[in-house]
This record gives structure tokens, sequence and C-alpha cells, in this order.
């Protein structure tokens, strides 16, 4: 009865945090609660429906008081611990069978850390926010970044592919009839469509689902992070949009955050999530901005853009969120107190099915 009771006054505290951190914040907002403005916060939203798990980690963060960019790096390293296709040290690898990883994180003051083709270390999250918050630069790549992560007291794994990805890896290399080749990619005018990575994945899914996330804690501040394995199959030292910031991942406290997930070669080509950011600048909403930054990659090559998925995640500073996509199928979780178990939205496309 003892331990049913502390449960119980446990969630009522917890109640009762969410409700001084929402009027708290409509009054932030220089805002009058007979104004009818709903802000629930905290508020976590995450890319794909694999982030209702990672909005839980993230959201509990927020309800026990702590800062946004907590909650996204804890978000981050939950799925990043998880053996997945497209996330940590159990991705898929590159054509030569190597997991490299990518990951970005910002807070609310505009510090960010990002690191790219890191291999070996399990939380690439961890080792974003450390630059961030230890050196004077935003990004390290490679035997650098690995280096690093070691020297502030990151564990090496061991580096062997876990069981599914060495599976796929098999099955892909089968398929693909690629062998590692000394200048391979020189050959490639002739020989594409054996060496490529695949756009798909053999279930189905697109070769791409990176975990982004955005949170809002009781202060109203932002805060961002994005982690990935990359595309599998990639060319080796290949490095997509996720520790880009301002393209992957990018957060400005005063207007709102953004995040993608897709193939990062056509992100970067228009700095995605800022141009996601400075769309809602202008006065539109998150799923506006995000539609907006989807037609103009569409207006780039109109017929190449059916051939691949880009989909952006927002949320603005009144706690609105939203998403686009180029194609059908990409959606994204949101959790709040409206949500706390957490609820999937399937995000409007450009193009049907």
């Amino acid at each position: 009865m003892l331990v049913n009771s502390e449960l119980c006054i446990c969630k009522l505290i917890r109640y009762l945090f969410e409700i001084t951190i929402s009027v708290v914040a409509v009054f932030a907002l220089g805002c009058s609660p007979k104004e009818n403005v709903k802000l629930v916060i905290p508020l976590v939203i995450s890319t794909w429906d694999s982030g209702i798990a990672v909005n839980k980690v993230a959201y509990n963060v927020l309800l026990d008081g702590k800062k946004s960019i907590d909650a996204v790096e804890e978000g981050a390293k939950s799925i990043e611990s998880t053996i997945n296709c497209c996330t940590g040290i159990g991705g898929n690898p590159d054509r030569d069978g190597y997991v490299t990883l990518d990951a970005s994180i910002m807070d609310h003051k505009y510090n960010c850390g990002s690191v790219a083709f890191l291999e070996r270390i399990e939380h690439p999250i961890s080792v974003a926010r450390k630059i961030m918050e230890t050196t004077p630069h935003v990004m390290l790549v490679g035997a650098g970044a690995q280096k690093f992560a070691i020297d502030n007291g990151f564990t090496l794994t061991d580096g062997k592919l876990s069981a599914a990805a060495e599976k796929t890896y098999r099955e892909w290399l089968v398929k693909s009839e690629y062998k590692p080749t000394i200048n391979i990619e020189q050959t490639q005018g002739n020989n594409r469509s054996k060496i490529d990575p695949p756009k798909r994945l053999s279930n189905g899914d697109f070769n791409h689902d990176t975990m982004g996330l955005l949170a809002i804690d009781g202060d109203s501040d932002l805060a961002g992070a994005c982690t990935t394995s990359g595309m599998g199959f990639k060319m080796r030292g290949r490095v997509g949009d996720s520790p880009i910031i301002g393209a992957g991942l990018y957060v400005d406290n005063e207007i709102g955050a953004a995040t993608s997930s897709g193939q990062g070669e056509e992100v970067i080509r228009i700095n995605g999530t800022h141009l996601v950011v400075e769309l809602m600048r202008q006065g539109n909403s998150p799923a506006e901005a995000c539609k907006l930054a989807i037609e103009r990659l569409v207006r780039i090559n109109p017929e190449k853009a059916k051939t691949f998925q880009v989909g952006f995640i927002a949320v603005n500073k009144k706690g609105e969120h939203g998403a686009f996509a180029m194609v059908p199928g990409f959606n994204y979780s949101v959790t709040s107190a409206d949500f706390p178990d957490g609820k999937v939205i399937d995000a409007a496309s450009h193009f049907a099915k």
C-alpha cells in the first residue's frame, strides 16, 4: 500500500509540475490566460514512429525539471543503444563493412556540436555535446573525433557488426555483386546499378531513417539532437545532413527548431532545417514551413524529387508542431501532457502514392 501511495503522489507532483510550467510559459510569452492560448509544455517531438520510445525517455527528463538539452541527449542515447538499421553501432555498415556514425546537438543559446564519420563509439550524440561544451569547435570527424572521444572517457567498442547488420550486409553483397576494389569509384559511371547503395532496404523502408528530436522545457527553451549511422552500404566516407548544423538540425530559441530525415544530400542543398526555421520566422506555421521547404526541393528537379524521401519536422516557440514530406510514408511522434504516452502523426506529402 505504501508503494502504491508513493506512486500516486509522484504522479500528482508531475501533473502539478506540468500545469505550473504551462502557466508560467504563457506569461513568459507575454500572453494572458484569458486569450485562450494553449501552450502545452514540456513537449518532445521526433522523427518516425520509433520516436515514441525516444520521446518517453526525453519527456521523463523534462518532467524531472531538467533542461531541453539534457532531454534530447538522453533521448538520442536511448535509440543509439538499440539494435536497428539506422542509428548507433548496431546499424547498417558502409559498403566496406564498417559502421560510421554522425550526430549533432544544439541548445537554446546557439551552442552546437557535431561528429561525423565516427567509428566504434556507442554514443556519438554525447561526443557531440562534449565538443560543444569543452572545445571552441563545432564539428570533429573521423579519427580525430574518435581520439577526442577516447581522451574524454568514451569506451572504444570492438567494431563488430550486430547480427542483424551482418546478415543484411551479406545479403547486400550478394545482390549488389560488389566487392571492395581499389579505385572502384572511377567505374561508377559504367556500373552504378551494381555499386550504388539501395534507395530502399529489403523490407521496403527508405534507406535513411535518421532519428531527430526536438524539445521544449519548462523554461520554454528549445533544443534539438540528430543521430544516425547513415545510409546503409554508402560509399566509405560519405556524410549526410545529420551532423551539419542548419541542414539536419537547427534551433533558434526566438522562433523554433527543425530537424530532418531522408536523403541527406538533398537536405544539404537547401540548408533544409535552417530554411524551415527562417520560414517560421516569416510567420508560417511549422507544417507550412516544412511544406515550403519541400517545395523548394521539388523545384530543383521535379522528376528526381519523385525518387527520394525527405521529411522535415518542426516546432515553434508557441509549442505548435508539424511536418511535411516529399513522398508518403513519413511520420513523427509527439509527447506532451496532451499525449503522455505519445502519439504518432502521419505527415502530408508533396507527391501522392
